[in-house]
C-alpha cells in the first residue's frame, strides 16, 4: 500500500524532482500509517496480499476474459433477428466465506454484460440474466472458483 501511495503521488505530480520525491516518501508514509491507525491496516495484511496476489491478477485475466466473451454473446444476440431476449431471474448460494469474496463475486457478475447482480444477502445471491443460457452455472463459475482459493 504504502508503494502505491507512492506511485500515484509520482503519477499525480507528472514529473520527478528530488524535492517531489522526498516530499512523496513523507506523505505517502504519513498516509500509510494513518490507514493503520484509522482502519486497522496492517504491513500482516499487505503480506497476505503479495502471498495472493498471483491468484488475483488470474482472477483479473479471467474476469477481462468473460467480459470479452460476454460481450460477444450480447452482441449476437442483439444483432440476432429471430432470438429475442428472454430475462430470467435467478438465485443461488456461492458457498464462499467472507464478505469480500462475495462482493467481489457480485461485482464481477454485475460486470459481465448480460448479467446484473440484484441482491446480495450473505452469500446468497438473486442474478438477472438478459437469456436463461446466461444463468447456467453461475453458482459454480470460473469467478466462484477462483475465489474460493483467494482468501483475503
Amino acid at each position: 500500500m504504502l508503494s502505491i501511495f507512492f506511485l500515484l503521488w509520482i503519477i499525480l505530480n507528472g514529473r520527478v524532482t528530488l524535492e517531489l520525491v522526498l516530499l512523496g516518501l513523507f506523505i505517502a508514509a504519513a498516509v500509510f500509517l494513518f490507514a493503520c491507525a484509522a482502519f486497522g491496516y496492517s504491513f500482516r495484511h499487505e503480506l497476505d496480499v503479495l502471498k495472493y496476489l498471483p491468484l488475483v491478477v488470474l482472477y483479473m485475466i479471467n474476469l477481462m476474459r468473460e467480459i470479452i466473451l460476454a460481450s460477444l454473446h450480447v452482441i449476437r444476440l442483439i444483432l440476432s433477428p429471430s432470438r429475442k431476449p428472454e430475462p430470467v431471474l435467478i438465485e443461488f448460494d456461492s458457498g464462499l466465506p467472507t464478505e469480500f469474496q462475495n462482493v467481489v463475486l457480485a461485482n464481477s457478475i454485475t460486470l459481465t454484460p448480460g448479467t446484473v447482480t440484484v441482491e446480495m444477502k450473505g452469500d446468497h445471491f438473486t442474478v438477472h440474466c438478459l437469456i436463461p443460457e446466461f444463468a447456467d452455472g453461475i453458482g459454480e463459475s470460473s469467478f466462484v472458483r477462483l475465489l474460493r482459493r483467494i482468501r483475503l
